[in-house]
């Protein structure tokens, strides 16, 4: 494949058009198994107007691993966009963006209401390979800013979950 005939989504999406935060299906890629893995843009900021600073991001990485995981049958990863403004959730099957949109409201409200310091897993030498960059009154504050705005389940219109 030439490189002029690689199509990468993220690109193609209209960055000025979208209204975070919000909850989108990317796409869904069927396996040679017959598995389906879907993949999400978990919008947490407006891109291009705002950044969630790198401990506060990693820290919510770590989060959702933890909070994401029991609310999302099929639930295999939630990395951050290098831009900081969100996350792609990757999981096994399929769930509409409303599905994925409470799971993830579920998963803030717990975070800004019952995570402590000592909740958050992989904060060891140990455990991560930039454990003292972390920041969980970043994480928090950034969770609660998204929760007072709202979570949409369209990228285009504000329909809140």
């Amino acid at each position: 494949m030439k490189r002029e005939d690689v199509q990468i989504e993220s690109f193609t999406l209209d960055h000025t058009k979208v209204k975070a935060p919000y909850v989108r299906l990317i796409s869904q890629e069927k396996g040679p198994k017959g598995d389906i893995v879907s993949n999400y843009d978990i919008r947490l900021t407006q891109p291009n107007e705002m950044f969630i600073p790198t401990a506060g991001m990693h820290t919510l990485e770590h989060l959702l691993a933890l909070t994401l995981r029991p609310r999302l049958e099929g639930y295999l990863d939630c990395s951050p966009f290098g831009c900081r403004t969100g996350f792609h959730l990757l999981t096994f099957s399929s769930h509409s963006s409303h599905e994925v949109a409470l799971a993830l409201k579920s998963a803030l409200e717990e975070i800004v209401n019952d995570i402590e310091w000592e909740d958050v897993p992989g904060t060891k030498e140990k455990e991560c390979g930039n454990y003292r960059d972390h920041s969980l009154f970043c994480a928090k504050e950034y969770a609660k800013r998204v929760l007072q705005q709202g979570i949409s389940d369209d990228p285009y219109v504000r329909h809140i979950v």
